[in-house]
């Protein structure tokens, strides 16, 4: 007899371990607490972009939707090894050594991406954001080079067909209330007053960044101020349920991932909008530009590395100055450069001729402090540097109070753009504990009978930053472990523990 599986959450973790459950040979019903329209987490407000490491262009091969694309032979992609993959991941963890969840994340990147694909989740590469074109050729830079067909849409369309062709059912208005406990073992669900059995259950219903009263708690700082960008319904119900029946805490609760929005977006993206629209709130290109906050200084090294590298960082750092906001600042030299979300039809910014009018346009902001601070920058330039976007180019400000170490541009070519940017957060860090299966340890050590966890839920996973694209990776590799085991596929812990 096959094993009931739920499902609790519908983004790319939840697909993903109900995909790997199905494949497995279990029954697997998901339960979504959103609407049809609003279902899939945080995965419909991203780019689609996955990180994996690669050893070279034969590995991005079987990934590729359409391998006729005349600019593949025009490409180069490069390689990202496991080594600089651990490399980037170390760089954010504050002195701690990689965490198990790190090494398996890395060491199962590329199987995962290659198991989707056997789904039918097909890729393409990241021409628009993630390559420059130079000599004739497109030059990928990064280490971050596929993301799903249509984005976070796509992804997710195509891992439901796939979920939905195995078999899987998906309820939704459907929101898990409390898990059922019997004989100290999870064995399913309450909706409601409704209870659904189950041989196991996986959490994999996202963070708490849409719950103001557990980010102030939980992560203190400047987090009740940020904008939440993902889905309204990642209030930290997993991790309450969890926590409920024994489970332990893992990773850094104070951290998550976060980046610059416009400032004047509303919760969650804009609701009304169609989700692929909703990520455009985002404005990353300020290493094109200087960034100002309210005493018209800068406050960081907006070169310091590729933007992949620091935007989740940058979020936290805007959220961090004089009331919460700050100004990117162009000039026309980059326009075909910035990314399609600063043309974005709801994208606010302002305009001017000369630096001294787009100094007194910046709301909320000492204009006589941010043309000095304009000008000194516009001074420090390194000219003998040429600029090149597809490298750590070393062309620096130089002397400046705040560094300034790549792409430094002088903006001198008017007209001039400046966009108001605050932080916004997209998921949390601090999460629970599981095992090498999946499965949810409790306080003691121990695995919770029954009980597995993936995507957001998962903590150990980053720390006190991210290499973009990590995140959707690490769903689907937590995912399909957790499918795998809670179907019964990986061998059950000896060491597992009752939850009363």
């Amino acid at each position: 007899m096959s094993k009931q599986v739920i499902v609790v959450g519908s983004g790319n973790a939840a697909l993903c371990a109900g995909i790997a459950a199905l494949e497995s040979g279990a029954d697997v019903l998901m339960l979504e607490k959103a609407d049809e329209a609003l279902a899939g987490g945080n995965t419909k407000y991203t780019a689609g972009a996955m990180r994996f490491a690669y050893d070279n262009k034969d590995d991005l091969w079987p990934l590729l939707r359409d391998k006729s694309d005349p600019r593949l032979e025009r490409s180069e992609f490069g390689g990202y090894t496991r080594e600089k993959f651990a490399e980037d991941l170390l760089a954010f963890n504050g002195g701690r050594a990689l965490s198990s969840e790190q090494t398996r994340l890395i060491d199962q990147s590329l199987p995962t991406m290659h198991w989707l694909a056997s789904h039918g989740v097909t890729f393409e590469p990241i021409y628009s954001r993630q390559s420059f074109e130079k000599g004739g050729k497109f030059i990928f830079w990064g280490g971050l080079t596929l993301s799903a067909e249509n984005e976070g849409v796509g992804l997710f369309d195509m891992e439901l067909a796939a979920f939905q062709r195995m078999g899987g059912q998906i309820r939704y208005n459907s929101a898990v209330t409390d898990l059922v406990v019997e004989d100290g073992q999870v064995r399913g669900v309450f909706v409601g007053d409704d209870r659904l059995p189950a041989d196991a259950v996986i959490l994999a219903c996202g963070g708490f960044e849409a719950n103001p009263e557990m980010r102030d708690r939980l992560m203190g700082g400047n987090w009740a101020k940020a904008k939440v960008r993902g889905t309204p319904h990642n209030t930290g119900d997993g991790l309450t349920m969890a926590l409920t029946v024994g489970a332990k805490k893992n990773g850094l609760f104070s951290g998550c991932h976060a980046t610059p929005m416009d400032l004047h977006m509303a919760d969650y993206g804009g609701l009304h909008l169609p989700p692929s629209e909703r990520k455009n709130y985002r404005k990353i290109c300020y290493f094109l530009g200087v960034m100002l906050n309210a005493k018209g200084e800068r406050f960081l090294d907006e070169g310091a590395n590729f933007r992949n590298y620091t935007y989740a960082q940058f979020g936290q750092a805007v959220l961090d100055q004089p009331g919460h906001f700050a100004w990117q600042v162009f000039d026309s030299k980059v326009e075909e450069l910035l990314y399609a979300e600063y043309r974005f039809h709801d994208a606010h910014f302002v305009e001017a001729n000369s630096l001294e009018e787009i100094c007194q346009k910046l709301d909320g902001v000492d204009a006589d402090e941010a043309l000095a601070t304009l000008t000194e920058f516009n001074v420090a330039v390194d000219e003998s540097k040429p600029f090149d976007p597809t490298i750590l180019d070393g062309k620096s400000a130089i002397g400046l109070p705040v560094a300034r170490s790549n792409w430094a541009q002088r903006l001198d070519t008017p007209p001039f753009r400046a966009y108001p940017v605050t932080g916004g957060i997209t998921f949390t860090y601090g999460g629970l504990a599981v095992s090498d299966r999946g499965a949810v340890l409790h306080e003691s050590g121990s695995e919770i009978s029954g009980l597995f966890a993936c995507g957001e839920m998962v903590g150990g996973v980053f720390f006190e930053g991210y290499p973009g694209g990590s995140g959707l990776t690490s769903g689907a590799v937590f995912g399909r472990l957790a499918g795998q085991s809670a179907a019964g596929n990986q061998r059950q812990s000896s060491h597992q523990t009752s939850v009363l």
